[in-house]
């Protein structure tokens, strides 16, 4: 059954890749915050785009209505959306400590919160959250981003308690390290020698996508490690 799928953060990496394999089967709308380079990418894996940033809660509003106007409403959202930082907390530039905490935590809440209530409205839909072991372990040197996707791991426990009863499934997904371009944007060097294929999560999340709508997932968290 052809399905209707927003992807956040889906002009590379992760979202991209996801976009790839799921785009000739499915409508699918890839968000960056660039529409120059989202028009781009979306033109090359024919599907379609929405440009806005998910941190503003205006913007995200807006996109929301235009996308359900325009589709009738999502089947699938998948939260992908996510910055890298690291380092010792007291030498973290304290504006992207602020940037990390609304893209990775705000985010997935603004735009679940723009779709929720046309999901309720059909009784179905399916929100996957793309979280990180980082959402699960501390770690040393990663405090802002742990405690961005830590805020992500609760939102995802807590809505799916919340938004069960209307037929929408809450799904987090906790990879790995993974071979994206992640954390050289910010010009950090990693052994990326053991780290995920992206491809291989989009498998997982294309099943997930896929799956009848009476499939569960036990205990909603799904572990994706390798390294």
């Amino acid at each position: 059954m052809k399905k209707v799928v927003l992807i956040t953060g889906g002009s590379e990496g992760l979202g991209y890749e996801i976009a790839k394999i799921l785009a000739p089967k499915h409508t699918v709308i890839i968000n960056a915050p660039d529409e120059q380079k989202l028009k781009k990418v979306a033109k090359a894996i024919k599907c379609e785009h929405e440009a806005f940033d998910v941190s503003d809660h205006i913007e995200v509003q807006k996109a929301a209505d235009n996308i359900i106007q325009k589709y009738g409403g999502l089947d699938c959202l998948i939260n992908n959306a996510g910055i890298w930082t690291e380092g010792k907390i007291e030498n973290q530039n304290p504006h992207l400590i602020k940037r990390v905490l609304e893209v990775n935590a705000l985010g997935p809440i603004f735009v679940s919160r723009a779709f929720i209530p046309s999901m309720k409205n059909r009784g179905s839909g399916t929100i996957i959250n793309v979280v990180s072991q980082d959402g699960l372990f501390g770690k040393k040197d990663h405090t802002s981003y742990c405690a961005s996707k830590f805020a992500l791991t609760g939102f995802t426990k807590s809505l799916e308690a919340e938004v069960k009863e209307y037929g929408i499934k809450v799904i987090g997904i906790y990879p790995g390290l993974l071979k994206t371009g992640l954390f050289e944007k910010i010009g950090v060097k990693k052994d990326m020698s053991s780290a995920l294929e992206p491809a291989e999560v989009a498998k997982l999340i294309k099943f997930i996508v896929e799956s009848d709508s009476q499939t569960t997932f036990p205990g909603i968290e799904i572990k994706f490690l390798k390294n």
